[in-house]
């Protein structure tokens, strides 16, 4: 690992209460990690709070969404020639003490993606809202059987990548609601994919974007990107 150019890429939106924790944790568990923290358009003081903390900041100057600013943190590893790649929210829900999980099928040559999973061991101390289990099992379902590999967790944002990985998240990267449409392109550009089980932390600052509404729009949205995707030849760029 030491010998790796590695970078914890963290996309936050208005996480004051939380960001600085979040980067001084990172530091903390791995010193060598480069952490970067993108400012999706941030009403508060989430960029000087990161960058107080010790955190490379990049400022968007408006909100473009999760999908935007997690390829924008890609873009950014990719023209600094980092080997090795994590990403984290902003929020305080992904534990650093967790990466190791992450980042040892990387290291071991088994995989080019591992996806930190809720699911794959369930903890009985996380317990999401109905509806979003619902959502998440039913997401799970379908991806599986398009890319013929069972899958548990497609909405999770914690995530470890070698270069292939990084590569192909810089050139091509759903917006919106990114992470199920990503999993289905990683496997469809034949990158490996692996989950393993992780545990998740309750929010302690602010609150999910994710309304009743907003959850609605994101079925019927995803639904319709994953049959457009099927028909999709290649992704643009330089994925392999």
């Amino acid at each position: 690992m030491a010998e790796l150019r590695r970078i914890a890429i963290v996309p936050a939106r208005n996480e004051k209460g939380a960001i600085g924790d979040v980067v001084r944790e990172i530091r903390d568990f791995d010193p060598g990690l480069d952490v970067l923290v993108i400012d999706d358009g941030s009403t508060d003081e989430t960029a000087e709070l990161a960058a107080a903390a010790g955190a490379i900041v990049l400022r968007l100057p408006f909100n473009l969404g999760i999908g935007g600013a997690v390829q924008t943190g890609f873009k950014y590893a990719v023209e600094h020639r980092y080997d090795l790649a994590v990403r984290l929210d902003g929020d305080g829900q992904h534990d650093p003490a967790e990466l190791p999980k992450l980042t040892a099928p990387l290291l071991r040559g088994e995989a080019d993606i591992v996806v930190g999973s809720r699911f794959a061991d369930p903890d009985p101390a996380y317990r999401p809202p109905l509806a979003r289990r619902l959502g998440i099992g039913f997401f799970a379902a379908v991806v599986s059987l398009l890319v013929r590999q069972r899958v548990t967790d497609t909405t999770s944002g914690f995530q470890a990548l070698n270069e292939r990985g990084i590569r192909l998240f810089a050139d091509d990267y759903p917006h919106d609601y990114p992470e199920v449409e990503a999993t289905v392109m990683v496997v469809r550009h034949r990158l490996r994919l692996q989950e393993v089980p992780v545990r998740m932390r309750e929010r302690e600052h602010g609150r999910s974007s994710i309304t009743a509404l907003r959850s609605m729009y994101y079925m019927v949205k995803v639904l319709l990107a994953l049959v457009v995707g099927m028909f999709r030849r290649t992704s643009p760029g330089r994925s392999g």
